[in-house]
């Protein structure tokens, strides 16, 4: 559970940001299962205009290591906590910046997108991430305007060309005016960092032309009573399963990455 401090912090800053919160086993066999999953071809694998792996969703349906993270009380509870009542899955994404040739993510803000393709009446989702790599200054950082959430939904296009994957996005002199209040700032740390963010933070990030990937999970964890509304999207890019989700017992995932090891040996 988060402590008075860091839910001070999380509602003042838009973020918090959990240094090495989950182990090197249970990142290696989150880590190697998305290896495996990026080299399927599915509709849930969405590339890059260069071909590599952009982003895969719904891990958590068809991949056991995926499934026991998105039902980690360490996933669920900050955010239970945070908003007062149970959480569904709202999205579920493991998203990559290949060496070399990952690409941008635009400037934006998830909550614009949730309210309006798929319909959802409050900014009360959110998006709880786990590093997989080690994320540094100099290989696409996650970049977020803190205390930007503060300014509401704010006007965005819908940009279906700069990316593979469409997204509604801000334009620059929006972006110059939040950021000249609340600056920038790029968590950055070793495999198993912990993030969480406000669904009105505006965030974005580089591309990486370093030989360093990183990959990043985010969970997008919705209040129950908060459903979609008039979804637009396929299912398995923003659920329909309103269901709360029940957490597992927190060593549920390391005990998993051990069988794992185990049956390797």
């Amino acid at each position: 559970m988060l402590t008075e401090q860091q839910t001070r912090q999380f509602h003042e800053e838009g973020y918090l940001f959990l240094p090495e919160t989950f182990s090197p086993a249970e990142v290696a066999i989150l880590k190697s299962e998305a290896d495996q999953i990026y080299s399927q071809q599915r509709p849930e694998v969405w590339r890059e205009k260069s071909g590599a792996p952009r982003t895969a969703f719904a891990a958590h349906l068809y991949n056991e290591a995926h499934g026991l993270l998105a039902r980690h009380p360490l996933m669920i509870r900050p955010v239970e906590q945070l908003f007062g009542e149970q959480v569904y899955m709202h999205q579920y994404k493991i998203n990559a910046k290949a060496s070399f040739t990952g690409d941008v993510w635009q400037w934006h803000q998830d909550y614009g997108t949730w309210a309006r393709d798929d319909g959802m009446p409050e900014p009360r989702a959110m998006n709880i991430a786990v590093f997989l790599d080690e994320v540094m200054p100099i290989n696409g950082p996650l970049m977020l305007v803190p205390r930007s959430h503060t300014n509401g939904v704010l006007a965005a296009q819908h940009d279906t060309s700069t990316t593979s994957y469409p997204l509604w996005t801000l334009d620059e002199p929006t972006v110059t005016r939040i950021v000249e209040t609340g600056g920038i700032v790029a968590p950055t740390g070793k495999p198993g960092g912990l993030l969480l963010f406000h669904g009105n933070l505006v965030h974005g990030s580089a591309g990486n032309i370093t030989p360093y990937p990183r990959k990043i999970v985010y969970l997008t964890l919705n209040a129950v009573s908060n459903y979609i509304r008039k979804p637009t999207r396929a299912e398995w890019i923003a659920h329909t399963d309103f269901a709360p989700i029940i957490p597992t017992d927190e060593g549920a995932l390391a005990r998993y990455a051990q069988t794992f090891q185990q049956a390797a040996e």
